[in-house]
């Protein structure tokens, strides 16, 4: 019996009446979320990073060469607030690994672009991330991976519509 398996067993012995399995599901998905991030951030630290900067920096990677976006379409990509993503900018600006340009089609705005140390990071730093990701998930078979993403991405979009009512 774990801890999730303890609280659940004793809201069945209280309140027999509820159905606490749902609070079973959620309880194990926040604690694995910590397990993960934990991994994760030791990875992200390794290389000076945060989960933040990391962000940042593989939005710009994965967008493809010039690896260059405007802090509107980072906005978008990362889903933070605008505010927060200038600071993110002016961290990793001072840190040399993204360069501030002004836009050539609207010299009124700027992009944002991998400087070639920022590239050389966060191509080191994704491998890195992906082999924790891999090993945080080892244990769990091939298939078995395959049945939870499944799983997942159900339980996420049953949240949405909830989320939505």
């Amino acid at each position: 019996m774990d801890h999730v398996d303890f609280i659940t067993s004793q809201w069945a012995q209280e309140r027999p009446d509820l159905d606490v399995s749902a609070m079973g599901i959620i309880g194990r998905v926040a604690l694995l979320y910590l397990a993960y991030q934990e991994g994760m951030q030791k990875t992200f630290a390794r290389f000076g990073l945060n989960a933040a900067k990391f962000d940042v920096l593989a939005t710009l990677r994965r967008a493809g060469a010039p690896y260059r976006l405007s802090p509107g379409d980072l906005l978008k990509a990362t889903m933070v607030a605008s505010g927060t993503m200038t600071n993110r900018i002016a961290r990793l600006e001072a840190d040399g690994l993204v360069l501030r340009q002004i836009n050539p089609e609207d010299s009124r705005s700027f992009l944002i672009e991998l400087s070639p140390q920022g590239l050389a990071m966060i191509d080191q730093a994704v491998e890195e991330h992906v082999a924790t990701q891999d090993a945080l998930l080892a244990a769990m078979p091939k298939a078995e991976r395959a049945a939870f993403q499944t799983l997942l991405t159900q339980a996420q979009a049953a949240a949405d519509l909830a989320a939505a009512d």
